[in-house]
């Protein structure tokens, strides 16, 4: 979108910069955006509409129920928005979700119709403020998106997913699971990042899940699932996961990782089974004797959720880099060390944490409500880091 431009001699009072230019484009997107969003559902719909019009064959790479498809596609416009002004974290979240497509069979001609589909969409809620400014913005910010993402996936070695069979699977409560799955080949995870599953139980229905471990050399992966209300295939996850099953597992995403010998010290903060990727980061940094210095404060609402507390206390105890402080939003005089309240409450009542790297996991309704506190606390923006996929 931007290029570097050699300065003219005597440049006229009018002419642009070319910073100035993706200026007004970011603003008439955000802008354009504010009008849709309120609608956003039935441009949803229409979008898909648009698309499945247009190109029949993409129908078969979605599940029969477009719900949650269309939950990720909010969120992941969503993210794109925020950061459409910050390509140093735009394009490797962009990066990542090209080689993520690889698994659905995506394919240039796909990327067209989508964008056509997405412009129509846009166009049709945006009202009034749909001018030919605003569609050239929006058509030079998805020629950007999808060429990165199609450069992506043409360049990524690997597969296109790994499989794997369940080996084990453990209720450790009505709602919460662990699944440990055996790769055919190791996958490639940075502790701390994501994947996406299938399953035979909700075939074409992917769901992000966090590896609870850090990278094994045998290829096994944990996962700790919570089964979420009105969650199609959190619930299978839970209550119909039988040893033998055979999932398919994406491209691995994210930028929730810990460089150990670069970064600075760290605040965890994770709610519920939001714990996954903190665990991973944890149980790859206790293989060394030198870390930098984590603070990991893990909250639920009742004492039940803090399901795997034991095993972070155990950690704990043998490496002096770690502490790991509960939060109980009812109960905590139960929970030797708890703290009361909610993980924002919690973790802003220590301060802003301004000179640590923070690192957020959750449901959305958590990750919103406590990056919400940590900015009104003075922590700044660019020392927080979360993923956008969350939900089921």
């Amino acid at each position: 979108m931007t290029a570097n431009a050699v300065p003219t001699p005597d440049p006229s009072p009018n002419d642009e910069a070319p910073s100035s230019g993706v200026a007004r484009m970011v603003r008439l997107i955000r802008e354009s955006w504010a009008v849709v969003e309120p609608q956003a559902e039935e441009a949803t719909r229409y979008f898909y509409s648009i698309l499945f019009s247009i190109s029949p064959q993409t129908r078969e790479m979605f599940p029969i129920n477009l719900e949650t498809q269309r939950n990720r596609l909010l969120r992941a416009l969503a993210h794109f928005i925020q950061m459409v002004d910050r390509p140093d974290e735009l394009l490797p979240f962009l990066h990542q979700l090209g080689r993520d497509h690889r698994k659905f069979g995506v394919v240039t001609s796909h990327y067209e119709a989508v964008g056509t589909a997405l412009l129509a969409a846009i166009k049709k809620y945006s009202g009034d403020a749909w001018t030919p400014q605003v569609e050239r913005a929006w058509a030079e910010a998805y020629t950007v998106m999808a060429s990165a993402m199609t450069e992506a996936a043409s360049n990524d070695p690997g597969p296109a997913w790994y499989n794997g069979e369940v080996i084990d699977h453990q209720r450790l409560s009505w709602d919460i699971a662990v699944i440990r799955i055996r790769t055919e080949y190791p996958v490639p995870y940075a502790p701390g990042q994501y994947v996406s599953v299938e399953t035979p139980q909700r075939p074409r229905l992917w769901r992000y899940l966090s590896p609870a471990n850090a990278p094994d050399e045998d290829g096994l992966l944990e996962f700790h699932v919570r089964a979420v209300q009105g969650g199609w295939v959190s619930r299978a996850l839970v209550h119909h996961t039988r040893p033998g099953d055979q999932w398919r597992i994406g491209a691995p995403m994210g930028r929730m990782t810990v460089d150990r010998e670069n970064s600075p010290d760290v605040l965890m903060i994770a709610g519920g089974t939001g714990l996954a990727p903190m665990r991973a980061i944890i149980q790859d940094l206790a293989q060394y004797g030198t870390n930098p210095n984590v603070h990991l404060f893990y909250g639920g609402r009742t004492p039940e959720d803090l399901y795997d507390l034991e095993a972070m206390q155990q950690v704990m105890v043998s490496n002096p880099w770690l502490t790991v402080t509960p939060v109980v939003e009812t109960g905590a005089d139960t929970v030797y060390g708890a703290e009361s309240g909610t993980l924002a409450e919690a973790v802003t009542k220590h301060g802003a944490w301004e000179d640590r790297d923070v690192l957020v996991s959750g449901s959305p309704e958590m990750i919103r409500a406590t990056i919400s506190r940590l900015l009104v606390a003075g922590t700044p923006l660019d020392h927080i880091r979360y993923d956008p996929f969350t939900t089921d």
